[in-house]
């Protein structure tokens, strides 16, 4: 089947007119005539009754136009439908992030994003997993570096720090480290999502670094879990920048080496292609790059 065919067919028995088809459609003339005379020797039936002043439809042809009819007026639909979409944020928008992220920011950012843009629905799916986005029907993801072998595209969008945190509580029955080797004296809480996360890499003044992999009294997935368990005076845990809001303003966290702090952990926006990027990705982008502060800008 050819739709260019019926699409054509349909155009000269709208406008009564090879000639006025031919223009409407942006063709040649004998284009028109040519494609509708091969779409008479596919069905193998006369369509259209020609004659030097005028065109007719066969008995035939007028059940088959009345048929294809509807099947253009559904492509013309369908093709507005894109280019309405194309234009207009809408549709549902579907993202996943790792959980601590998404449980500590991506909620009311997402919800504020929702008001700006009534057209628009959004799946939020947290999971540590990496998600294939493209076997999975997901639009993007926000993951932290290092990221492996990909053929998506990714953009950089922060670059954060973690430090030393513990309470007031804790500090004032346990001694202050003054040096890094100080903390096998210590109480650690350990975010462990992965093995990779078991060695501490702490760099300090004059280009300082040194390694360490504590044995933890306390190791959880979950960063707020391990956030709750310094403030109750648990021991020393390693933090990212985004998830202490107000706990070292009003003290209930206190930084301990403060010299010292992790490499950069970059944080990128992921997705899988730049080309014909719909207007929901974008703008959902853009605003993820507005208003998600977390450490340094790129």
């Amino acid at each position: 089947m050819d739709l260019n065919e019926i699409v054509v067919f349909a155009k000269v028995v709208e406008t009564r007119s090879f000639t006025a088809a031919a223009q409407q459609l942006g063709l040649p003339k004998s284009t028109v005539s040519r494609k509708v005379s091969q779409l008479e020797e596919r069905l193998a039936a006369r369509l259209i009754q020609r004659t030097t002043r005028k065109l007719s439809l066969t008995e035939i042809g007028q059940a088959y136009y009345e048929r294809c009819q509807r099947i253009v007026s559904d492509i013309a639909l369908a093709e507005q439908l894109v280019t309405d979409m194309q234009s207009t944020p809408r549709g549902l928008l579907r993202v996943t992030a790792p959980v601590d992220l998404g449980g500590f920011r991506l909620g009311e950012l997402t919800s504020r994003f929702l008001c700006a843009h009534p057209d628009l629905h959004v799946h939020l799916d947290l999971t540590d997993r990496v998600v294939d986005l493209v076997d999975e029907g997901y639009d993007l993801a926000l993951r932290f570096g290092p990221l492996g072998e990909s053929s998506l595209i990714a953009r950089r969008m922060y670059a954060m720090t973690m430090r030393l945190y513990a309470s007031e509580k804790y500090l004032s029955r346990k001694s202050v480290p003054r040096e890094p080797d100080d903390l096998a004296d210590h109480d650690v809480l350990a975010f462990l999502p992965n093995t990779r996360l078991s060695t501490w890499v702490l760099n300090g003044p004059g280009g300082a670094s040194t390694e360490l992999t504590p044995s933890a009294r306390l190791s959880s997935n979950n960063l707020l879990a391990i956030r709750q368990a310094v403030a109750g005076g648990g021991g020393i845990a390693f933090l990212p920048d985004f998830v202490l809001g107000d706990h070292v303003a009003d003290g209930r966290l206190v930084p301990v080496l403060p010299e010292w702090h992790s490499s950069a952990v970059e944080l990128f926006v992921v997705y899988p292609s730049v080309r014909n990027l719909s207007p929901k990705v974008r703008v959902f982008i853009d605003y993820l790059f507005e208003h998600l502060k977390l450490g340094d800008a790129p």
